[in-house]
């Protein structure tokens, strides 16, 4: 039987590596295609894979099991739960592949995209260009259909035109840049803040107007600290929180 073939990552040696292990296995997963295997590999194989230990990887594995994305069955293997609940809380850990998982897994249907003028509230991340490239995105649950955030991207224009749009109705921008452009991706900064559902996003998001929601600003930067890409996105308040959990060491 063929197994499924998650996707790789280079491991940052100070995020737990368990952690960073079943964010992108769990972004592979809600990524995949119709008729990818839903069988997955051995726990030697993955983690062969992604150059951790066995031990590591059962413990990756099992944050998947407990979220009910994967099934294990002694001898028969581990498995895709293809029904698996998509909306999870959005958990971030300081890991990208955090943010590409949380992105993953939802039905995209990308609302316009196109041309303008630098917003003047971005303007400080976007100094040196006058015109960026935007996509408007509307995700929604794919059982049942339901809206749950609308995201606009702004990306820089000479990234945006190596972005091919059916790449970005599978996956976040996040990875696009990422995988697919080649963006060097360096950090991610995240801002959140509680407001209230405007009637563009009332509408898009079938609540009533003025009815709380999660206003996230995530601005991408490359290596050399220049902001590649910037994200506003409104979730749904009763449908998403966000959690940051810190690492002492």
């Amino acid at each position: 039987m063929t197994s499924f073939a998650p996707d790789s990552i280079v491991l940052n040696r100070k995020l737990p590596l368990w952690y960073q292990v079943s964010q992108s296995l769990r972004a592979s997963i809600l990524g995949r295609s119709p008729q990818d295997p839903l069988r997955l590999p051995t726990e030697e194989q993955l983690a062969g894979h992604y150059g951790v230990s066995v031990l590591t990887m059962r413990q990756a594995l099992k944050e998947l099991e407990d979220e009910g994305l994967i099934t294990r069955h002694r001898r028969r293997g581990t498995f895709i739960e293809p029904d698996a609940r998509r909306g999870s809380p959005v958990r971030l850990l300081g890991s990208v592949d955090a943010i590409v998982a949380q992105q993953s897994g939802m039905t995209t249907e990308l609302l316009d995209h196109g041309s303008a003028p630098v917003p003047g509230e971005l303007a400080e991340f976007f100094p040196d260009v006058r015109q960026v490239s935007t996509y408007h995105r509307l995700r929604s649950d794919e059982k049942t259909g339901e809206p749950t955030n609308h995201a606009r991207n702004y990306v820089r224009p000479e990234l945006a035109a190596r972005i091919d749009l059916d790449d970005l109705l599978r996956w976040p921008m996040t990875k696009v840049l990422r995988d697919v452009v080649g963006a060097d991706i360096s950090r991610i900064t995240d801002t959140v803040e509680a407001r209230l559902a405007d009637p563009e996003t009332a509408k898009l998001l079938q609540v009533p107007l003025l009815s709380p929601i999660l206003h996230y600003t995530g601005v991408t930067y490359d290596a050399a600290g220049r902001p590649l890409d910037v994200a506003v996105i409104h979730y749904r308040g009763d449908r998403f929180s966000f959690t940051v959990t810190l690492d002492a060491t």
